[in-house]
């Protein structure tokens, strides 16, 4: 099963999916993230999710129209954002969108933001494995 995550950024949010479908959905998924505006992978996503032993260091921060014309089973936009400006994929089977919050707040020390981070991997996370249970049974 091919699944397309998108964000506006792809910098935190599309990245945690990415990596929880990717380690929860194992052989049985093949998942690939976009942003409308990519702007890299953010540190804080990828130290939070080492700490449940998923490893995000080698993503790509890509932009949606690279897989502007491809297959996939499922396109999951995960912000409201990229909801409203993400392009149709006609060869999407499904379309699905769940909206988190941008745990990425400029105003927040880094102790915080780590804090909003965990949390929101921790709901990406419950989401995810919730959503590949029903998918994949």
């Amino acid at each position: 099963m091919r699944i397309l995550v998108i964000c506006t950024g792809n910098r935190a949010r599309s990245q945690m999916a990415h990596g929880w479908l990717r380690k929860l959905g194992a052989a049985r998924v093949e998942v690939s993230s976009a942003g409308t505006e990519p702007k890299g992978v953010h540190p804080i996503a990828v130290r939070v999710m080492h700490e449940v032993g998923i490893d995000i260091s080698g993503h790509t921060s890509d932009h949606v129209d690279l897989y502007a014309g491809q297959h996939f089973e499922l396109v999951l936009t995960v912000c409201d954002s990229a909801k409203e400006s993400c392009p149709v994929f006609p060869g999407a089977a499904r379309t699905l969108h769940h909206s988190f919050e941008d745990p990425d707040d400029p105003d927040l020390s880094e102790a915080e933001l780590t804090a909003v981070f965990r949390r929101i991997r921790d709901e990406i996370g419950e989401y995810c494995g919730a959503l590949l249970a029903d998918l994949l049974e």
